[in-house]
């Protein structure tokens, strides 16, 4: 691909390990490290949650823009050269996140993470699931978003280390750290890259067309406003459960391990039943998750909140993103970059709304609730859209290869 190798001399599986290293640089440690890390700014810096929900809303300002730049401009996604650039801002922006204590630059480069990030996402994606696909290996394209919840654990596990050296700037610095050898693996393992896939002789190609996944796609977006509340504030809110903040920063590790498996074995769900009663049912689970996660005042209660979010969110991302391109055909790309924006154009509604309702309401039962209604909501969209094949086959997310305006 662009950051990895479009060789056929370099093994499917080699590409798929390289992209999930990818994933876990771009997603789980560039974008999602910052949840384990918000109890330890609050704790040595005294920030609330209202300026910890902004950050985070303007890493999804950036995400979305990221993802809108693809979207309208999608050439950028075979540069080798803007995305390798998008892989050193990633980490770049993570690290110095521990040399500032200024708002206004975290939030600049929180802003320039989510960009990175976003794109990042979706060529890796792409790339990945394409080589995948020519290869007759697509069975295995849901694994790549393993690498998120992989990155997820990691960080969980090695944040609290990190602040035992010294504190929230060493958490920052040592997960831009451990990104740059995560990131050189992933480089090294997949290859360099010696040309681009091109689609075999005899391989179908479905007409493109976006129009079908206007209903999907605002689905997609109200998980982006529902979910991203856990996503953001799941272990500051356990941080401040009395009794359990010893546990904080294994609930990050819990959501990690839960999700690492978790686009496999709803893909695996997909194929026994159908993507839409896959997709919905783990609209529903994890709506019940945001609501347990109401009350979640024990160990167990709090454990399973971290695991129901954590074995749901990238089973949705994978089935949301393969359906989309299923239906688009030859507009997958397009599809890809257009899905991922109504996701983060709901990230950046959640933490902001949900930042300042804690801080207003003295905790986050409010934010949860209204989150929960609407990953129903979403759960609701789906379930009633009649876009979705009838058969039980699980789509492939990825387009054939080709030139895009």
């Amino acid at each position: 691909m662009t950051l990895l190798s479009n060789s056929p001399t370099v093994s499917p599986f080699r590409m798929l390990v390289g992209g999930i290293l990818g994933m876990m640089v771009a997603m789980g440690f560039g974008r999602f490290a910052f949840t384990p890390i918000i109890p330890l700014m609050q704790r040595d810096l005294g920030i609330n949650h209202g300026l910890a929900g902004e950050l985070a809303s303007l890493n999804y300002v950036g995400y979305l823009a990221g993802a809108l730049l693809c979207a309208l401009w999608p050439r950028i996604l075979r540069s080798s050269g803007v995305n390798l650039t998008a892989l050193v801002v990633s980490i770049t922006t993570t690290v110095l996140m521990g040399f500032s204590h200024s708002p206004h630059w975290w939030g600049i480069l929180r802003l320039l993470a989510g960009i990175a990030s976003a794109m990042l996402f979706v060529v890796i994606a792409i790339e990945v699931s394409e080589t995948m696909v020519r290869s007759n290996q697509s069975r295995w394209n849901s694994a790549l978003y393993g690498g998120i919840g992989l990155g997820i654990a990691v960080s969980g596990l090695c944040v609290p280390i990190f602040d035992h050296w010294g504190g929230w700037n060493a958490a920052w610095i040592g997960i831009g750290t451990l990104s740059v050898a995560v990131a050189l693996t992933g480089l090294l393992v997949a290859g360099k890259r010696r040309g681009s896939i091109a689609v075999p002789d005899g391989t179908p190609r479905t007409p493109g067309s976006l129009s079908g996944i206007t209903q999907l796609a605002f689905a997609y977006f109200l998980e982006g406003v529902g979910y991203i509340v856990s996503a953001t504030f799941l272990v500051t809110m356990i941080a401040h459960t009395p009794g359990l903040e010893k546990f904080a920063p294994w609930s990050w590790v819990a959501v990690g391990l839960a999700a690492a498996p978790s686009t496999l074995i709803w893909q695996n769900l997909a194929g026994r039943t159908s993507v839409k009663t896959a997709l919905t049912a783990a609209y529903l689970l994890q709506t019940c998750g945001l609501l347990l996660s109401i009350e979640a005042h024990t160990l167990f209660r709090a454990g399973a909140g971290a695991v129901i979010f954590g074995g749901t969110f990238l089973g949705i991302v994978s089935l949301a993103m393969g359906e989309g391109g299923r239906r688009c055909g030859t507009e997958g790309r397009r599809a890809a970059a257009i899905l991922t924006a109504c996701f983060g154009a709901g990230q950046v509604v959640g933490p902001f709304v949900a930042g300042r309702l804690a801080d207003s309401w003295g905790g986050f039962t409010l934010p949860l609730v209204l989150a929960g209604l609407l990953v129903a909501l979403g759960a609701l969209l789906v379930a009633t859209d009649k876009g979705f094949a009838p058969t039980a086959r699980p789509p492939v997310p990825v387009v054939k290869n080709q030139e895009l305006n």
